[in-house]
């Protein structure tokens, strides 16, 4: 079988991989979870997780039929490493809902027009209208973390970027926007297994790429990139929700519980929702960066 970029992972994994991070994965079982600092050792059960999803998808429909119904208007950011559960995570989110109300964005790499124009503003233009959810699969904050790490921008503009973030998401929560901000924090060991799956998986490699696999090399500057974010973008009005993501499915639900419990809408039952797992899920506290790895 062919594999992308010249097998590119599963040598990194041989030859250039953190010996910590290798024994690891080569010890670790099929349900094992390989992080030392998270709070489980294996993964939630199947039924125990399906059980879970059964009590919050009807929740989800219920909010998002109240979200029509009243005119309100919601956006999520999802951010996180490579592999750190986003997309997956976004799919539990709106399995069950209608696309039409409840949209995912997912911009690619600026045009040379929208390279011109202000940094925020190809995003505004995916804003929603009354009634509407959008759903943004990385966003503003590539020029927090994945530029400066790859050198895409510019010192001076990643310092205007944080110098114009803390007014420009006030206002999105002044206009009635309810905004929500997910970091999905995955390990070291955790990123390089599932990367070495997509890469062996003929209907996952679409999702890897040539940055992908130089990411795996700047484990150290992301972790610097991310600290900074946190320390400059976590604020009363805006906050990060940080959720330890090495366990997909208890991300999963405790991201779906943290939305359901922002909003008030009818039909909402407590007891059906419940409360995020505090042991994975919080602020910027929760945040490792891979030393207990």
């Amino acid at each position: 079988m062919d594999l992308p970029f010249d097998g590119a992972i599963s040598r990194y994994f041989k030859e250039d991989a953190p010996k910590a991070v290798r024994k690891a994965i080569e010890q670790g079982g099929k349900d094992d979870i390989l992080s030392k600092g998270y709070a489980y050792r294996e993964e939630i059960s199947k039924k125990d997780y399906e059980a879970r999803m059964d009590a919050l998808q009807p929740q989800l429909v219920r909010l998002q039929s109240d979200i029509k119904a009243t005119g309100k208007r919601v956006i999520l950011v999802f951010e996180g490493r490579d592999a750190a559960g986003k997309g997956g995570t976004i799919k539990a989110l709106t399995e069950n809902l209608n696309p039409r109300g409840a949209q995912v964005v997912a911009l690619s790499k600026p045009s040379d027009r929208e390279s011109s124009q202000w940094y925020f503003q190809r995003y505004i233009d995916w804003f929603p209208a009354a009634g509407e959810m959008v759903i943004f699969d990385r966003s503003w904050y590539n020029r927090a973390i994945v530029e400066p790490v790859f050198g895409f921008c510019t010192q001076n503009q990643k310092e205007s970027f944080f110098r114009q973030l803390p007014e420009f998401e006030q206002m999105i929560v002044q206009e009635g926007i309810t905004f929500l901000k997910f970091w999905l924090d995955v390990s070291q060991p955790e990123q390089l297994r599932r990367m070495l799956a997509r890469e062996s998986d003929p209907l996952k490699q679409w999702k890897l790429s040539p940055i992908d696999v130089e990411g795996l090399t700047k484990w150290q500057p992301y972790c610097e990139a991310i600290a900074e974010t946190f320390e400059r973008s976590h604020t009363g009005f805006a906050p990060w929700t940080v959720i330890r993501s090495d366990d997909k499915k208890r991300a999963r639900i405790a991201t779906i519980q943290t939305v359901l419990n922002a909003l008030e809408f009818k039909g909402k039952d407590r007891g059906a929702i419940g409360q995020p797992d505090p042991a994975i899920c919080g602020g910027p506290e929760m945040w490792s960066d891979g030393a207990d790895d």
